[in-house]
């Protein structure tokens, strides 16, 4: 469930992002060891960020989320790909993956289970269809506790 302050500090940065080419993926904001940890993952639209675009936009969101006083108390600021497997959060998200593998968690459990892997065939403004083992299966967004894209590896093992 995202909170108010990953919501406005969504609202704050995504411009910011957007102006550099950039989107935002996914933002985290949790207690992590004896702080809290306010995580940023993004991407270059259409993919392929590196470290060189990352360390600028750390000290610019940074800067931001200070100037805005959006976090109460101290914590830790990080700026990091979305990495292979990436989350996927909004409509949007969902969309550039059609037709790919995904793994979906769900809040509640459905037939005994939480965690369902299978290729993404739509994506409506409620929910997506995922193409499971057992067969078409949709998913309303609030009902999602995760989904991330699942990278299939080709190729065969060197003997």
């Amino acid at each position: 469930m995202e909170s108010a302050i990953v919501r406005r500090v969504w609202e704050l940065a995504e411009p910011l992002v957007a102006n550099e080419g950039l989107e935002i993926v996914d933002i985290d904001f949790q207690r992590e060891g004896r702080g809290m940890m306010l995580r940023f993952y993004l991407d270059r639209i259409g993919g392929g960020v590196t470290l060189d675009e990352l360390t600028p936009m750390s000290r610019l969101l940074g800067d931001v989320v200070e100037a805005h006083d959006v976090i109460p108390g101290r914590y830790t600021l990080e700026v990091s790909s979305p990495g292979i497997n990436r989350r996927l959060r909004r409509p949007k998200h969902f969309r550039d993956f059609l037709g790919k593998k995904v793994r979906v968690r769900t809040i509640e459990q459905s037939n005994g289970r939480r965690s369902f892997l299978g290729s993404l065939c739509t994506v409506g403004e409620d929910g997506i269809e995922v193409e499971v083992d057992e067969g078409l299966r949709f998913f309303r967004f609030e009902e999602i506790a995760q989904a991330n894209y699942e990278h299939e590896f080709g190729g065969t093992a060197a003997s």
